[in-house]
């Protein structure tokens, strides 16, 4: 462990200070490497001590709160992007970034209180702050993790002086400086141990899913929580062909449930046993993934880390309007190694059909695209992650 500095832990417990969050690609993985660290050490007879630096009343100070982790709230700017370079001296970004000395000096006071062993900083810009106090001020390991192909802006910032960048892709080492890629582990992203645990019967039986044709396949479309309305009108428009060749689970969203409840009505009663429809997967998901052979979905960071875990044949549909083009970059990693199908631009229910029905009429192409996704995942990137920690607290 660090003893070198004037903000690093004197005790026996292993420190950690995480910073990272504002949506749950940055703050999830944060929590898995907080808790496999912590499985870690307990294995060994050791403590974790942790605290979590993030925005107040944002989505990590919600988890941290759950999980009993002390969370302290710092001030932070935002940038808003814009292809045009004058804009981004905006009257906003100006206001939110003259935040940003605030937060550093509110991060080190933190820093010198909690004396961490090393910090971990998961991109979002609440990181920014923390990331800048820690090495610069208080001289402490920094551990900058990066969920996407391309590090985003908060990342990017801090990388160069990060002790250690870990990365969830063989792709991004390409894309760094050559003094960056010096310090850079791939170690994937971190995926929720609760995700290997899926049990397919499980899934029929908490469904109810007895109509289903256990001889098809099983296609399962997300649009994420709060569902798309995107996905959702592609897969309506052939949903009559669709159940004719698989069983479709269909998370759409709470708002989506009732109008498309009303297609449904429309199909013949063979063809809607095969048909779930639904607002939300909670705690089903897990065995949700198990039962499916397919899946349509956006291509968040998250989203690949757990398909390719998994090993499960794939049509993503990124979102658009995904920071930096994030979602695309993501997609388009998996289609060139022939692990998923990608549809880009103006998603019509003819463009879906093409990309999923190769999928589901030869059971062959759709085996061959899962073992690929499988060999590009990394299932233990949290023990990886956990390994990249230690050995920038150590020195």
């Amino acid at each position: 462990m660090t003893s070198d500095n004037h903000c690093a832990s004197p005790t026996s417990a292993f420190r950690l200070l995480v910073t990272g969050g504002g949506t749950g690609g940055h703050t999830y993985p944060a929590l898995t490497a907080v808790r496999t660290l912590q499985a870690r050490l307990a294995a060994q007879g050791g403590v974790l001590e942790v605290m979590w630096v993030g925005k107040a009343d944002s989505l990590e100070s919600r988890v941290a709160a759950a999980e009993g982790i002390p969370f302290a709230a710092v001030a932070t700017g935002k940038i808003r992007r814009s292809r045009n370079p004058l804009k981004l001296i905006s009257p906003a970004n100006v206001a939110d970034m003259s935040r940003v000395p605030l937060g550093i000096l509110q991060a080190r006071r933190v820093i010198s209180g909690f004396r961490p062993d090393v910090v971990l900083a998961t991109g979002g810009y609440v990181a920014v702050p923390v990331g800048v106090a820690a090495t610069r001020l208080c001289h402490v390991p920094l551990v900058v993790h990066e969920q996407t192909v391309r590090l985003g802006l908060a990342n990017k910032t801090l990388a160069g002086a990060a002790t250690r960048v870990a990365v969830s892709s063989d792709s991004t080492l390409s894309l760094l400086p050559e003094a960056v890629r010096s310090a850079t582990v791939v170690t994937g992203n971190p995926v929720r141990p609760e995700v290997f645990t899926g049990d397919a019967d499980k899934a029929i039986d908490a469904l109810s899913l007895h109509g289903f044709g256990r001889r098809l396949p099983t296609v399962y479309v997300t649009g994420g929580a709060q569902g798309s309305q995107q996905i959702n009108e592609a897969v309506s428009a052939i949903l009559p062909w669709l159940l004719d060749h698989a069983n479709v689970i269909h998370q759409c969203g709470p708002d989506n449930v009732e109008g498309l409840s009303r297609r449904v009505s429309r199909l013949p009663a063979q063809a809607a046993a095969r048909y779930h429809l639904t607002g939300y997967v909670g705690s089903e998901l897990p065995d949700v993934m198990a039962l499916a052979d397919v899946v349509i979905s956006r291509s968040g960071a998250g989203t690949i880390a757990e398909l390719t875990a998994l090993g499960k044949a794939s049509v993503l549909i990124p979102l658009a309007t995904s920071a930096g083009n994030e979602q695309a970059h993501n997609a388009g990693q998996l289609e060139e190694a022939g692990a998923a199908v990608t549809v880009l631009g103006d998603v019509t229910s003819d463009r879906l059909h093409e990309a999923v029905a190769p999928l589901l009429t030869d059971p062959a192409r759709r085996v061959a695209m899962a073992e690929r996704a499988r060999a590009y995942g990394k299932p233990d990137a949290a023990d990886r992650l956990v390994d990249v920690i230690l050995s920038a607290a150590s020195g």
